[in-house]
């Protein structure tokens, strides 16, 4: 049985940080690209950031980069979201899949790979922004 379980979240003043787990039993990490994803109320759910399985190529929102760092322990079949000065636009639940490939921009839109929608996925950790 696979299991992501992600862990991590909670309530996190604006400016401050925190780090996001996704811990994958079930399947060898190494094998699969890891996405972070987040959905937030009323609106559509986007993909953050990813790290591929190949090269360990990354991809990012454009509203993260430069805030959020993903990394993977492949040994500890574990990923991680380093998150730093948060704003309370990041306030969100926030899932973490296991698929092949990362999104990529195209155009100024995100192409996500169809994988994910067969993919496996956590049942997310809620992430709240707010002073």
């Amino acid at each position: 049985q696979v299991q992501l379980v992600e862990s991590g979240g909670g309530l996190v003043q604006p400016g401050g940080s925190t780090r996001l787990t996704c811990a994958v039993s079930g399947v060898t990490l190494a094998h699969f690209a890891v996405g972070w994803f987040r959905q937030a109320p009323g609106k559509e759910r986007e993909g953050v950031s990813c790290i591929d399985s190949s090269d360990d190529s990354t991809f990012y929102l454009d509203s993260v980069k430069g805030r959020f760092t993903i990394s993977r322990d492949n040994a500890k079949n574990t990923a991680y979201l380093q998150m730093n000065s948060l704003k309370p636009e990041d306030t969100a639940v926030y899932y973490c899949a296991a698929a092949w490939g990362c999104p990529t921009y195209s155009g100024g839109s995100i192409i996500y790979p169809k994988s994910y929608e067969t993919g496996y996925w956590g049942q997310g950790t809620q992430v709240t922004v707010s002073s």
